[in-house]
């Protein structure tokens, strides 16, 4: 275990999740940890574990050498912005995961991604083909299992999901190989643009050894650009045919033009359209950018197709749940950005949508206006349902809406119920929000379950087939 944390005073801002893990991981490293958080209730829950608890500290305790943050603070709270005026450096989680790491006599190795979308299918595709491969790895970080508790774990090597909170806080992360799949408006709230948050994202590659982009993406071509060090191994994928240097689709076939003897006169195939689950364009960018980083590890060819076909989508992205009277049902409650959705509405010919809630400042004009050939109705819910209702009367003024209001009863069942009247034999009724969910739910898993359930419910109606 690391010796470079050992006697030093280090404060954990937050008590949640992260905080747990961040407690118990220095606790191993023998430093002096106290934990402060705003809710005492939280905080008391961390009772039981080596440190000292202390509600609502708004500046760091005497002595304080370092500072660990969960991802959800602010850089502009006021016990952050404290210490940086005090000189005491501010890490989050994933740097201390890393540190800890890199000590160890076998550092494990990183393959690093983020992006506003595809980050999570991507890391599981990653994991898959890792383990097809017959390494000792994991999918951890931003997926519900902390970067930290892998690394203790020993797990060789890490398929790390990377939210820009956690990045913006990360300053000597060196990932073997890293990717930004894509950037869109998200968390404008928190970074206030969006060039600030296209910067936290490009932090993935300023240390990494092989960084990986999408052709087709601007802001993962820039900040490739900018943000790849001198020497790095620099990776594109595509969908089209690839050049020397990447990876892309010949036909129905993944190919690798990178990670060869001869890009410039060969390629070697890495599996084919059909082992890439769910379908569509973006899930084969995601199954690339995938193969790329485990490429970038040393994988051979015929462990990518193994592991796509053995990948597994997680709960509430793009699980099609039934097929009713012809009509399927598919819950992609995940995409709670416009830029997740077009992707989701974009994989289907016809499709009633079921969207709104918060979206975070992000405009939807672009999505509505590039589905909008796809749109056989649109139901909406939620707090922003009257800015997306505008931007298909703007852009698709002959699709009929059905804007449920606040006093309808049950609003999952009523949107089911009311995609259900729009929808013909043939056609996909999707949940894919392009907002977040908790205005009316507790998170986006609660919201796709609602759906789940409403949709169980149409089963037993007279008529009903499937």
């Amino acid at each position: 275990m690391t010796t470079e944390l050992a006697g030093r005073h280090v404060l954990v801002a937050g008590a949640g999740v992260t905080g747990r893990s961040v407690t118990t991981a220095l606790a191993g490293t023998g430093a002096v940890v106290t934990v402060t958080d705003g809710d005492a209730a939280r905080l008391a829950e961390l009772e039981g574990l080596d440190a000292h608890l202390v509600p609502g500290l708004t500046e760091p305790p005497e002595g304080t050498s370092l500072v660990v943050t969960s991802p959800g603070w602010r850089p502009t709270a006021p016990l952050l912005v404290a210490a940086s005026a005090a000189g005491i450096e501010v890490i989050g989680d994933v740097e201390l995961a890393w540190r800890i790491g890199r000590d160890r006599e076998r550092p494990p190795v990183w393959l690093a991604v983020t992006g506003t979308n595809g980050k999570t299918t991507t890391v599981g595709m990653l994991e898959a083909i890792l383990r097809a491969a017959g390494l000792d790895a994991v999918a951890c970080g931003n997926v519900g299992f902390a970067v930290l508790d892998a690394v203790l774990a020993g797990h060789e090597v890490l398929a790390v999901e990377l939210s820009s909170f956690q990045l913006h806080w990360s300053s000597t992360l060196a990932p073997r190989a890293s990717v930004v799949l894509n950037v869109a408006e998200d968390h404008l709230d928190w970074h206030g643009s969006l060039a600030d948050y296209a910067a936290a994202k490009g932090t993935v590659h300023e240390r990494a050894g092989t960084v990986v982009h999408n052709v087709a993406e601007e802001w993962s071509r820039r900040l490739a650009d900018s943000c790849a060090p001198a020497g790095a191994t620099r990776v594109g994928f595509t969908l089209d045919a690839p050049r020397p240097g990447e990876l892309g689709v010949v036909e129905d076939l993944l190919v690798d033009r990178a990670f060869v003897p001869d890009p410039a006169h060969r390629a070697e195939e890495l599996g084919c359209l059909a082992d890439v689950r769910p379908p569509g364009p973006h899930n084969v960018a995601n199954a690339l950018a995938a193969a790329a980083l485990a490429r970038a590890c040393g994988v051979r060819t015929e462990a990518v197709a193994k592991g796509l076909r053995a990948f597994r989508p997680g709960a509430h992205r793009a699980v099609e749940v039934a097929e009713i009277d012809g009509v399927r049902y598919v819950n992609d409650s995940k995409a709670t950005n416009p830029h997740a959705a077009v992707g989701s509405l974009l994989a289907h010919r016809h499709v009633v949508w079921i969207a709104g809630g918060q979206l975070k400042g992000a405009s939807v004009d672009e999505l509505v206006a590039t589905a909008a050939g796809r749109l056989r109705g649109v139901v909406l819910l939620g707090a922003d349902a009257e800015v997306i209702n505008a931007a298909v009367a703007r852009h698709a003024p002959d699709v009929p809406v059905k804007r449920l209001r606040p006093g309808d009863d049950e609003p999952m069942t009523a949107a089911v119920s009311a995609a259900r009247a729009l929808a013909r034999p043939g056609d996909v009724v999707l949940l894919a929000p392009a907002a977040a969910s908790l205005d009316m739910f507790r998170d986006y898993g609660e919201r796709g379950d609602a759906f789940a359930d409403a949709v169980g419910a149409l089963r037993g109606r007279p008529g009903d087939g499937g």
